[in-house]
C-alpha cells in the first residue's frame, strides 16, 4: 500500500483502466482532484466543453461508437444537477460513461453549507441521481473509493450497460489514506451469456413451423457487435430484417433483406412484414410505443397472434409489452452464433420455406420505392426534406458516424437513411434528448478521429446547445453540424397541424408583431466563434457545401433551410392517448 489523495487514487485508477478522457467542467467542488489530473495529463486528457449536459453526451455518444467507457467531471450542485439529462439519456439507450459528481465536506453534512441538499437527507444528491442511472456509490473516505471505484466500473458494462455515478465529497479529493489500487475491472472481457440447448431446440422448432419469418434487431444487436452474424443468419435462411433506430447499420441499410425501421414513421416494407409476419425474431430491442405503432395490433404488429421469440441480456425487457412465445436471457452474438451452428442439424429449415414469403416482402419494398423515390430529386426552395436525406446519403463516406438530435429531421432520417455501418447511427432513441447530437457529435469525433463525424440537428435543438462549436475550435475537432432549419419547432407543429386542427401555438419563431420567420444566422455564428458556416437555400448548394466542409476538416455549419410543410409519410400510427389515433398515410392496417 502507499498513502494517496482521494483524487490520486481516482485518476491513476481511470489511467489503468484505459480511460483516455474525461469531460467536465471546473468547480470549487472539484478543484481538488484537478491537481491529479494536471500531473497525469499525458495519459488522461481532460476535455473541458462548456456545459455539464454536453460532457455527458459526449461521454454517452463515445461509448456508443467505441463500446469502451470514459468518465465525466462535475463540481457540486447545479453543475452535477446539469448532468441528469445526458444520464437520462444514457440510461434509457443502454449507453455507459461514469459520472464523477462532487459534494459538500463530510464535516459540513447536515449544515446546510454552499450547495448542500439536506431537506430529506445529509449530502443527497445522489438521491437525484437514483434514478437515471444504472447504480449511484457515495463513498465518503479515502478507503472506501478502491471498492466503489472497481463496484462502479463493473457495473457500468456488466449485462445491459448503463451509466453509474460516484458522488464524492470535497475533502475526500484532498485527504490521504493508505491504499492500493483495485485489482483491473472486467470491464476488458465482456460477459456473454449464451442460450441453453433446449431454448436453442425451442427456437428451431418455431422456425421450422414457420411461413412468413422476420428478424427484428435493436440497440443489444449494436451492443453486443453481431451484425455480422445476424446477416449471416438473415441471407442463410432468406428472413428480412426489421431495425430498431440505435441497431441500424448491424444489418447494410441497402442490403436487399433490410426493411428499415418500423411504427408510425417507418418504412412502409418493414410495418407490412410486421404485421403480416407468423414469427418475429426479436434480438436485443424492446417494443417501445414508437417502434410498436403505440401497441395498437394490425399496424406494426400482430401479437399474440404471432408467434414472438424474444432475446435480451435484461430480463426485465422480456415481456414487458409483449408476451413471448419463447423468452431468453442471452448475449445477442451469442445467441445468433449457436442459432447458427444448431441449424447444421436442421436441414430441413432452408430458404425455399421462405421463398413465397420473400417475394411479397419484395414487392412491398417496390411500392414503397415507387412511392416515395420521385421526391428526392424534387428541387425546391426551401429544400424538402427527402432531397436533403438522400443528398447525404449520396455525398456522406460509407465510414461516416452520423449523430442526429430530437426533432422532425429525425423522423425523416428513421424511414430513409441506409446506415452502412454498425456504430455509426447515434440517437437519443428512449429519451429523445434534444442537445445529444449536437454535442454527442464531439465524443464520437474522440472515439473515431480518422472518420467524419457529422451531426443533422434542428435549428431548435442547436440553439439549445451552440456553445458546442467553442468546443470544437478550442480542440480542433472537425466536425460538421448540418442544421435543419424550418424556422419552427417542427415536430410538435406537426402534431398541433395533425391533431389540433392547425392551432399553432409556441411552435414557429417569429420576429416581433410582423409575423417574419427568425432565426440567428447560424452561419455567420458558427464564424464568430472561428468555424466555418455556409447557408443553403436551394438544392444545387447543398452538396457543394458538405462536400467543402468535408475536405477543409475543420469545425463547420450548414445551415439549410427546409421546407415546414412537408411531412413524413406515416406506415403505422402513433397515439399520445386520449386523443385518437390517425391512419397511416401509405398501406393499411392488417390483422389476421
Amino acid at each position: 500500500m502507499s498513502r494517496m489523495k482521494g483524487g490520486e487514487l481516482i485518476a491513476d485508477y481511470l489511467v489503468q483502466e484505459q480511460v483516455p478522457y474525461i469531460f467536465g467542467i471546473c468547480g470549487h467542488g472539484n478543484v481538488g482532484i484537478l491537481d491529479a489530473l494536471y500531473d497525469r495529463r499525458d495519459r488522461i486528457q481532460l476535455i473541458s466543453p462548456r456545459h455539464e449536459q454536453c460532457a455527458g453526451h459526449m461521454a454517452d455518444a463515445y461509448f456508443r461508437v467505441k463500446h469502451k467507457p470514459v468518465a465525466t467531471l462535475t463540481s457540486t450542485g447545479p453543475g452535477s444537477a446539469n448532468m441528469v439529462m445526458s444520464l437520462a439519456t444514457a440510461l434509457s439507450d443502454s449507453s455507459a460513461f461514469m459520472a464523477i459528481t462532487s459534494n459538500v465536506p463530510t464535516s459540513q453534512h447536515n449544515r446546510a453549507p454552499f450547495q448542500e441538499l439536506y431537506k430529506h437527507n445529509q449530502a443527497d444528491f445522489a438521491q437525484v441521481m437514483r434514478p437515471v442511472v444504472k447504480r449511484a456509490f457515495q463513498p465518503s473516505r479515502v478507503d472506501m473509493l478502491p471498492l466503489a471505484l472497481r463496484q462502479a466500473m463493473d457495473t457500468m458494462v456488466t449485462g445491459r450497460p448503463g451509466p453509474v455515478n460516484l458522488d464524492i465529497p470535497y475533502n475526500v479529493y484532498q485527504e490521504e489514506d493508505e491504499v492500493e489500487l483495485p485489482p483491473p475491472s472486467h470491464v476488458h472481457r465482456a460477459h456473454r451469456p449464451g442460450a441453453s440447448a433446449e431454448d436453442i431446440d425451442a427456437v428451431l422448432d418455431l422456425l421450422a413451423q414457420a411461413q412468413r419469418p422476420v428478424i427484428f434487431i435493436g440497440h443489444g444487436a449494436t451492443l453486443s457487435e453481431a451484425g455480422v452474424e445476424v446477416t449471416e443468419l438473415a441471407e442463410r435462411l432468406g428472413i428480412p430484417v426489421i431495425t430498431s433506430p440505435n441497431g441500424m447499420g448491424c444489418i447494410r441499410g441497402d442490403h436487399p433483406l433490410a426493411l428499415g425501421f418500423i411504427g408510425r414513421n417507418g418504412a412502409y416494407p418493414a410495418n407490412e412484414a410486421g404485421r403480416r409476419c407468423d414469427l418475429v425474431l426479436t434480438l436485443g430491442t424492446r417494443f417501445d410505443d414508437r417502434s410498436a405503432s403505440s401497441w395498437h395490433a394490425g399496424y406494426s404488429w400482430n401479437f399474440p397472434s404471432t408467434r414472438l421469440v424474444h432475446v435480451d441480456i435484461d430480463p426485465q425487457e422480456l415481456g414487458r409489452n409483449y408476451a413471448p412465445t419463447v423468452g431468453l436471457i442471452a448475449d445477442v452474438k451469442v445467441f445468433t452464433r449457436q442459432l447458427l451452428v444448431a441449424l447444421d442439424a436442421r436441414p430441413s429449415i432452408t430458404p425455399a420455406q421462405f421463398g413465397a414469403w420473400g417475394e411479397q416482402v419484395r414487392g412491398w419494398q417496390r411500392e414503397w420505392e415507387a412511392f416515395v423515390r420521385p421526391h428526392f430529386e424534387d428541387s425546391t426552395s426551401p429544400l424538402r426534406p427527402e432531397f436533403v436525406v438522400g443528398t447525404l446519403q449520396k455525398l456522406l463516406p460509407e465510414d461516416v458516424i452520423l449523430a442526429l438530435d430530437s426533432g422532425v429531421h429525425h423522423n425523416w432520417f428513421m424511414q430513409f437513411w441506409q446506415a452502412r455501418r454498425p456504430q455509426s447511427m447515434l440517437n437519443s432513441w428512449g429519451y429523445s434528448s434534444m442537445g445529444f447530437g449536437v454535442c454527442g457529435v464531439m465524443g464520437a469525433q474522440l472515439a473515431a478521429p480518422d472518420r467524419p463525424c457529422v451531426a443533422v440537428v434542428g435549428d431548435g435543438g442547436f440553439t439549445m446547445a451552440p456553445y458546442v462549436l467553442c468546443t470544437a475550435v478550442e480542440y480542433n475537432l472537425p466536425v460538421v453540424w448540418i442544421v435543419w432549419n424550418n424556422f419552427a419547432w417542427g415536430a410538435i407543429r406537426d402534431l398541433q397541424y395533425g391533431l389540433f386542427d392547425g392551432r399553432e401555438i409556441g411552435t414557429a419563431f417569429y420576429k416581433g408583431a410582423t409575423g417574419e420567420r427568425y432565426n440567428p444566422d447560424f452561419a455567420a455564428w458558427a464564424r464568430a466563434c472561428g468555424a466555418d458556416g455556409y447557408t443553403v437555400t436551394r438544392p444545387q448548394e447543398l452538396g457543394a457545401a458538405v462536400q467543402q466542409a468535408l475536405r477543409n476538416k475543420r469545425p463547420c455549419v450548414i445551415d439549410v433551410h427546409v421546407d415546414a410543410d412537408v411531412r413524413p409519410p406515416s406506415t403505422g400510427t402513433w397515439q399520445l392517448p386520449p386523443i385518437p389515433y390517425k391512419e397511416p398515410a401509405f398501406g393499411k392496417p392488417w390483422r389476421p
